[in-house]
């Protein structure tokens, strides 16, 4: 078993306009896909992200405030989770609750080192 990221992109709710009453029911639907990955086992851990966003670059450490320009969608959150390989986590992926709302999920394989 390996261990993947899930990276959800697309845009802010806020950014969308979506009412007390579509928020309420897309937190509901994100809480019953983690803890179908919960009973599954195979959730093993994640976060939502403000969507307030500092960037540090170059040698001189410039320090810049977003939204950025070049940023059309933002990362909004992350689930770590196990699975046999990349094809089984777009198996998982296909209850992401955003789908809807033209969001993204992108995974990546958590690199290992060997110490």
């Amino acid at each position: 078993m390996k261990d993947f990221m899930m990276i959800f992109i697309g845009a802010s709710y806020e950014e969308l306009g979506l009412s007390p009453e579509e928020l309420q029911g897309r937190m509901g639907k994100w809480f019953a896909w983690g803890d179908k990955m919960g009973k599954q086992g195979i959730l093993k851990g994640g976060e939502a992200l403000v969507p307030t966003i500092k960037r540090v670059v170059g040698k001189d450490r410039t320090v810049s405030d977003g939204p950025f320009a070049d940023s059309k969608e933002l990362i909004g959150g992350y689930y770590i989770v196990t699975a046999e390989n990349a094809e089984a986590v777009v198996e998982i992926a296909q209850d992401y609750p955003d789908y809807d709302l033209g969001g993204t999920v992108e995974i990546r394989e958590i690199m290992v080192f060997d110490q």
